[in-house]
């Protein structure tokens, strides 16, 4: 059977009917060369021609442009692919969400000459799935350990599982592997407890199983763009460039 090329143009109108899924192309220089309408929706921007052409400085905080083109760079010099990256990005309206984040270098006469990027945005899991019954242990022992996390081998044993079937059944059930979870959980406390406490950061990182201020620090910001402090001090209606996904 003859192999089907598909149409860059087909491909980029697919991804423009997806509501749960962000899509950005960017050209060597980092500039938006296609973006459907999920992405434009996270810039605060009225359309595609607000984006387009633009480069994530012009369009995010310093803190997330950043990330996403040092992002950039590393799949452009490698050549590699950047596979399911956690980040918490401002939803609309200003609510963090979870999303995995995956980029492609777009190759050319054996040249990187651009990224092709999606965000899929991660939902709460579907209870009624069959995966949930041994799951829903794991979740429990991770609320009740995020002082403490319980290491892969624990959550298996707890699920009566062994540790690649865990990674499998997690994957399938939350999108996450099984360290990328508790990861979450962690940082969703940390989110919870920031924006509901006056809490010292250095209990904060405690609480969530972090061994210091500055190691809580810097696992936050990498995933989220932003300190804690300053993610405790915009916890509050977002407005223009606070959102993201790059």
């Amino acid at each position: 059977m003859p192999r089907v090329e598909v149409p860059a143009d087909a491909l980029v109108a697919l991804f423009a009917e997806l509501t749960g899924v962000m899509f950005c192309a960017k050209d060597a220089d980092g500039r938006y060369t296609e973006v459907n309408d999920a992405f434009v929706r996270r810039t605060n921007r009225r359309d595609r021609s607000g984006v387009v052409g633009r480069r994530a400085p012009e369009l995010f905080v310093p803190a997330l442009a950043e990330r996403y083109e040092e992002q950039d760079r590393r799949v452009l010099a490698e050549g590699r692919v950047l596979r399911h990256e956690l980040e918490l990005i401002r939803r609309e309206g200003g609510v963090p969400g979870w999303y995995l984040t995956t980029k492609v270098p777009v190759v050319a006469h054996g040249v990187a000459v651009g990224v092709v990027s999606v965000s899929e945005d991660l939902r709460s899991a579907d209870e009624t799935d069959p995966g949930m019954p041994a799951l829903s242990r794991v979740v429990d022992l991770v609320a009740r350990r995020l002082d403490d996390p319980p290491r892969v081998e624990e959550l298996a044993a707890t699920a009566g599982l062994s540790t690649s079937a865990l990674e499998r059944r997690m994957r399938a059930v939350f999108g996450l592997a099984p360290t990328q979870f508790v990861l979450r959980a962690r940082i969703d406390r940390a989110r919870s407890l920031l924006t509901t406490t006056d809490l010292p950061l250095a209990g904060i990182a405690l609480a969530c199983g972090f061994y210091d201020q500055p190691a809580f620090t810097r696992q936050f910001a990498r995933l989220a763009g932003e300190t804690p402090g300053q993610f405790r001090r915009r916890a509050r209606p977002v407005g223009p460039h606070d959102v993201g996904g790059g």
